[in-house]
Parts: structure tokens; C-alpha cells; sequence
């Protein structure tokens, strides 16, 4: 048997903190629907730990990794990726961090692990891959794809009680729009919430898939705007949030080995610039057309300006990723930066040899969206606009994505975690 054990820890402020992820949303948080927290699994000396934030800054995660109890190459630490959380990367999003809250959540990270690595005892790990919940669209092509996959763990210690289950989905957790002020988890806690009452005494870790292109139905320019949604509720939250976790549900058990491993690749992604003119030509172009632009607009135009200015004098340069895969007895656990776009999501997921794998996106860095090469043909907020709003000097360079999903592919064949899975 292995050893693991498993925390829950709450990390929600008090109200009054600006909430990411939406550049109409001006307010700040008037109260909790339901805790933000930092949930973790410590399998021997491994683990993953996952914050209910929109993303972590690559510093912040490196520092957890240096204060947990574990080695700090064989940790994965992620964010789910809510957009009802407050602002949690310093001289990202837009919008000026809370010290006190960056803080309150590193230390929460460093704490689940902590309290994981204590709670260890022995146990047993088993994984299947559950239904196809039918939740995702791909958000910029009809028919575009999706990675529909959801991967299920469940941990028992040796008289058979629940230590933990974790299950992973690709699909943006929006369904709250920017006209929400509660903090929320969003779906991910309607799935937590089922997978716990379905599994009586476990901690259950929700993990975001490779998401950058899918959510529940609506473009990204859906969410410029304050106005109310009628699809875009708790209740529907809660109703796609239960309809993953009865995915998961259905997932098999196919034992795991003993064996745990951990091993990482880090690689330097270039940064580039698609503006079609030099940054204080188009600011100067942005400040003529915020004199006569709707409020939600005028506000997106504020935040180009500044990153204009801010940008002008900048070389896009690059920016250092990092690829983490944990083999929990022959369940892969890949874990890449960024919001990745289906197509790398899949293409990882391919190369795992057909096991019940988790492919993670939003993992030990998020500075935007890494779009596969096919994309950028399009353009659009993705590709085009959301380096601006994130706080990046540029977007990614075509070949990205292919450069982290060859580092997972790497790791993936090293382990020998590319042919047919245990029995």
C-alpha cells in the first residue's frame, strides 16, 4: 500500500475585495455564496493542491512548492480557474492585488499541504474515466473540439473509509457572469459538494482541464457586460456542476501500482506582438475612441491604454513555463501553465496510452491563453486582445502550445506512461 492523506482549508476573505476575471465588473464583492478554498492530496511524497482563484502567479506557486513538507519538484499546484474569486496575481488582471490576500492564500496552500502530509496513512488508489457529461462548448467554433474526458480517483485508506476523490473537466468555470458580487467557486463546488455526499468522509479536489476554448455556452464577449443572464445562474451552476460529478460517478476502478513518481520540464516560450501598430499609436487611437464608447467598453479601452503605456518601451521577450507530471501508480497527472485550448489538451491526452489521465491547464502559472498554432488564423479575444487585459507585454508566439505539449509527451514516454494502461 502507499501512503496519502488529504485537506481542505478555507481561504475566503471578507467582502469588499474586486472579484477577477471580467473587465465590466467594477463593484467589488458584497458577500460568499459559498468558501473559496485550498484543497490537497499527498500521495507518499507527492501532491497536488488546487485554490479556488482564478490563477496563481508562477512566483506564488514556486514559493508554495519551497514551504510545503514535500519535495518541492514532486508538487502540482493549480488553481481552478473561478472567476468569482478575488484578484489573485500580483500585476495581473487589470486590477491592483490585495496583499493581505495573496498572503491569506499562499499560506492556505502551504497549509492543506501541510495538513495532508500529516493526515497520511496508508491506503490504496483506484481511477477510471467517467461519462461524457455534455457540459462543454467550444467557444470559438461551432463544432470545434472539446476534450470531454472526466477522469475520476478514489482514495481509501486500508479499512476501506475515504481519504479523497479527485475528478478534472475542461471547461471554464463561468457560469456565474460579471454582474455576480458573491464570491463563488462556481460550478467546481456543485461537483466537490456531489462527489463528497457520494463518498462520505473523503476531501474531493475538482481540477480544471485544458479550458482556454470551452465553457458552458457563450463567447468570451458574452461576459462584457453587466447585465443579468437568465442562463447564467447558481441554479444552472448547480445543475452542470452535479451533471460532471454524475459523470465522475460512473467512472471505474482500476487499481493503481505502488509505484508514485514525480518529473518536470521547464522551457523558455517566446512572447510576441500581433498589434498591427506601435503602442502609443494605437493608445493614442484607444483614448480617441473612449470619448464616445458605452461605459463596459470605455472601461476594456482604459485597461488597453494603460497596458499601451505601460508596454510602450518593452521588448514581449519570453516567459519561463514549467510542465509537472505526477504518475500516482500508473495514473498520469500532466499539469501545464496557461490557458490551454482544447486541441493540446487532447493531444496530450492521446499520448497517454489510453489510461484514466488528468490533463491540467491553469497549473504553476497563469499568464493567458497559449493558443495552439491553428488558432491564430482567427484571431480574436483569445489570441489578439487578452495579453492586454491579463497584464502580459505579449501574447504568445505560434508554437507554444506544441512546445508544452512536446514537454509532456517527453515526460509521458520517459515514465513509460504511453503504452496500454495497468491492468
Amino acid at each position: 500500500m502507499i501512503r496519502a492523506g488529504a485537506a481542505s482549508v478555507d481561504i475566503t476573505p471578507a467582502a469588499g475585495l474586486h472579484l477577477a476575471g471580467f473587465a465590466a465588473r467594477t463593484m467589488p464583492a458584497t458577500g460568499t455564496h459559498d468558501p473559496l478554498t485550498a484543497r490537497a492530496i499527498v500521495v507518499e511524497d507527492t501532491a497536488v493542491v488546487v485554490l479556488d482563484v482564478i490563477g496563481l502567479h508562477e512566483d506564488m506557486t514556486a514559493r508554495i512548492r519551497q514551504r510545503s513538507p514535500l519535495p518541492d519538484d514532486r508538487i502540482i499546484v493549480a488553481a481552478t480557474h473561478t472567476h468569482g474569486a478575488p484578484v489573485s496575481m500580483k500585476g495581473r488582471l487589470g486590477r491592483t492585488s490585495d496583499p493581505a490576500f495573496l498572503q491569506h492564500i499562499e499560506d492556505g496552500a502551504v497549509e492543506a499541504l501541510r495538513l495532508a502530509y500529516a493526515n497520511r496513512r496508508p491506503a490504496t488508489i483506484a481511477a477510471g474515466m467517467g461519462g461524457d457529461s455534455a457540459v462543454a462548448w467550444n467557444r470559438r467554433h461551432v463544432d470545434g473540439p472539446l476534450d470531454r474526458s472526466v477522469p475520476m480517483i478514489r482514495i481509501r485508506d486500508a479499512d476501506g473509509r475515504y481519504i479523497a476523490v479527485m475528478a478534472s473537466y475542461a471547461c471554464h468555470p463561468v457560469v456565474l457572469a460579471a454582474d455576480n458580487l458573491l464570491m463563488t467557486a462556481d460550478y467546481p463546488f456543485y461537483v466537490r459538494q456531489a462527489l463528497e455526499t457520494a463518498h462520505p468522509g473523503a476531501v474531493a479536489l475538482f481540477l480544471t482541464g485544458c479550458a482556454g476554448d470551452a465553457n458552458t455556452g457563450h463567447t468570451a464577449q458574452a461576459s462584457w457586460t453587466l447585465a443579468a443572464n437568465s442562463a447564467r445562474t447558481f441554479a444552472t451552476a448547480q445543475r452542470l456542476g452535479e451533471r460532471i460529478a454524475a459523470a465522475a460517478l460512473e467512472a471505474g476502478e482500476q487499481a493503481a501500482t505502488d509505484i508514485v513518481r514525480a518529473a518536470h520540464r521547464e522551457l523558455e516560450l517566446a512572447l510576441t506582438r500581433l498589434e498591427a501598430a506601435p503602442l502609443p499609436v494605437l493608445a493614442a487611437r484607444w483614448r480617441l475612441e473612449q470619448q464616445t464608447a458605452e461605459p463596459v467598453r470605455a472601461t476594456l479601452l482604459r485597461h488597453w491604454i494603460e497596458w499601451a503605456e505601460r508596454n510602450r518601451d518593452v521588448v514581449p521577450g519570453t516567459w519561463r513555463a514549467r510542465v509537472s507530471l505526477l504518475d500516482w501508480g500508473g495514473i498520469p497527472i500532466v499539469a501545464m501553465p496557461g490557458e490551454i485550448f482544447s486541441e493540446t489538451g487532447l493531444s496530450v491526452r492521446s499520448a497517454c496510452g489510453g489510461r484514466p489521465a488528468f490533463v491540467l491547464a491553469y497549473a504553476e502559472g497563469t499568464p493567458g491563453y497559449i493558443p495552439p498554432r491553428s488558432e491564430f488564423a482567427f484571431g480574436g479575444y483569445e489570441v489578439d486582445e487578452a495579453h492586454r487585459f491579463i497584464g502580459m507585454p505579449g501574447t504568445f508566439a505560434p508554437g507554444s502550445a506544441e512546445a508544452l505539449a512536446e514537454a509532456a509527451h517527453s515526460l509521458l514516454r520517459e515514465r513509460h506512461l504511453t503504452a496500454q494502461p495497468v491492468a
